[in-house]
């Protein structure tokens, strides 16, 4: 009887334990994805997405893929804010990324608040040719979103988008090809924002 009860006992100690392991690694998973995730727009982090840059600039040159990033960020946002108030800027944030998520529907694209107004997609295996559409895609949902916004010239909240490429059997480091992004964007903005402007693709 007794070796009976200590049987039992020993089985609803490891039952109990099991649960508790499993409750820890719900917690440690939500946590992950908790680090991961912006506060307020709910789309990876800048830590996140300089991670999986990283990871996929190495797999691009391992692999000769090509690699696509975008950096974008929403026209004139500062004179939003200033005419509309910050609440009505983190609105317009939460609604730009939202659309931003559904333009990104590849389970390897990574679409992520970069900071502030700004916002970046890491595209693996996509040449120019694609991630220019996607460029254009993502530019044609914000501006679908019909977000008024007097002190922009069109009226809406629209977005500038700049694009750089690493070929097939090229290689990069993370941070030129970030450069080359960001001067993308620019001169998207000396273009006129609301375009999108593919930077040119030459790497080593």
């Amino acid at each position: 009887l007794r070796v009976g009860r200590s049987a039992l006992l020993l089985v609803l100690l490891y039952r109990r334990v099991r649960a508790t392991q499993r409750r820890l690694q719900s917690s440690q998973a939500q946590l992950r994805v908790q680090s991961e995730r912006d506060a307020l727009t709910n789309l990876a982090n800048r830590r996140h997405f300089d991670e999986v840059l990283q990871l996929e600039c190495a797999r691009a040159a391992r692999s000769s893929q090509p690699l696509a990033v975008i950096m974008l960020d929403v026209d004139h946002f500062k004179k939003f804010n200033d005419r509309y108030g910050h609440q009505a800027g983190d609105a317009c944030l939460v609604r730009v990324a939202h659309a931003l998520a559904g333009a990104t529907r590849r389970a390897s694209d990574l679409a992520a608040r970069y900071g502030g107004e700004e916002f970046s997609v890491v595209l693996p295996n996509t040449g120019a040719h694609k991630a220019q559409q996607l460029g254009e895609a993502l530019r044609a949902a914000v501006e679908a979103l019909d977000i008024p916004h007097a002190g922009a010239a069109a009226g809406m909240v629209t977005i500038s988008v700049g694009i750089a490429v690493l070929l097939e059997g090229g290689s990069a480091d993370p941070d030129t090809l970030m450069r080359l992004a960001d001067a993308a964007l620019y001169r998207a903005k000396d273009a006129g924002r609301n375009c999108v402007v593919l930077g040119e693709a030459r790497f080593g």
